[in-house]
C-alpha cells in the first residue's frame, strides 16, 4: 500500500509496492487475479508484518539489543501507529480459509492485530517485560533515514528501505472484512505479539545464532549496527 496518508486501510486501496519487496509482492498478485479470472478459486492474505515463533527477521536485532540493555534508538519520536501481527493469528487466518473452499474467499483480505497502540508505548511494553534495562531513544527521523540509505548503498547495514523508509509512519489496516466474511477475529495485540516473539528469541537464541543471513529464522550479520550498539549501551 505504499506510505498512504489516511488510515486504515482497505483492501480497495491503491497498490503501490516500497522497493523490490514490495513490488514483487504485487506481481504475484496480479498472477493471482488472472487466474481468478480464468475461474480458479484464490484467496489473497494480505498480512501486515508478523512476528512471533521462527519469525524474526529485523526483529532478531532489535531483541538482541534488548537482552543486551542496550538503549533502543527508534526513528522519529515513536508517536505512530505501526500493526503488527502474530503469526499464530496469521495461520489461524489461513486455516480458516482452507476450510471455507468457496466464492467467499475468492476476494482480498487484510489480515493484522486488531489491538495496537502507538511504536513508543507497544515498545515500552516490552521492555518492561525484558527487564533488561533498555531505555527508547528517539531520533530526527530525516536524518537518520539518510544515513541508514547510506549504509545500505555501501552494504554495511542488513536493514533496507522498506524497513527503514515506513518506520516513522502510521502503517495500519482494518480487518473488518476478514471478521465479517471469514468470521477471522486475532487473539494477540500488537505488545502481546512482541512479548511472545521475544520469548521465542530468548529460548532459541543458540540454535538462532549458528546460522546468518537474512531470513526470518536465523540472525542477521548486523554490519555496522553492532558499533551501534557497543556506543549505546
Amino acid at each position: 500500500y505504499g506510505v498512504p496518508k489516511i488510515h486504515p486501510i482497505y483492501e480497495n486501496h491503491e497498490r503501490i509496492g516500497v522497493g523490490n519487496y514490495g513490488k514483487s509482492k504485487i506481481m504475484a498478485e496480479d498472477v493471482c487475479f488472472e487466474y481468478q479470472k480464468k475461474g480458479l478459486t484464490v484467496c489473497i492474505i494480505r498480512p501486515k508484518s508478523f512476528i512471533g515463533t521462527a519469525r524474526l527477521g529485523v526483529f532478531q536485532i532489535l531483541y538482541d539489543w534488548i537482552e543486551s540493555g542496550a538503549r533502543i534508538p527508534i526513528i522519529g519520536r515513536g508517536n505512530n501507529r505501526y500493526q503488527l501481527f502474530e503469526v499464530e493469528d496469521l495461520v489461524d487466518a489461513i486455516f480458516i480459509v482452507c476450510k471455507m473452499n468457496n466464492e467467499k474467499i475468492n476476494d482480498v483480505f487484510n489480515v493484522g492485530a486488531k489491538l495496537f497502540k502507538t511504536v513508543k508505548e507497544d515498545l515500552e511494553v516490552l521492555l518492561d517485560y525484558a527487564k533488561s534495562g533498555s531505555k527508547i531513544l528517539t531520533t530526527p527521523a530525516w536524518l537518520i533515514k539518510k544515513i541508514l540509505r547510506l549504509f545500505e548503498v555501501l552494504k554495511l547495514s542488513p536493514l533496507y528501505k522498506w524497513i527503514y523508509g515506513t518506520a516513522d509512519t502510521d502503517s495500519f489496516v482494518s480487518i473488518e472484512k476478514a471478521e465479517n466474511i471469514l468470521d477471522w477475529h486475532p487473539k494477540y495485540s500488537n505488545s502481546e505479539a512482541l512479548i511472545r516473539s521475544y520469548q521465542w528469541y530468548l529460548d532459541n537464541k543458540n540454535t538462532i545464532k549458528q546460522g546468518t543471513g537474512i531470513t526470518h529464522r536465523i540472525a542477521w550479520k548486523q554490519g555496522i549496527l553492532s558499533i551501534f550498539k557497543k556506543i549505546l549501551k
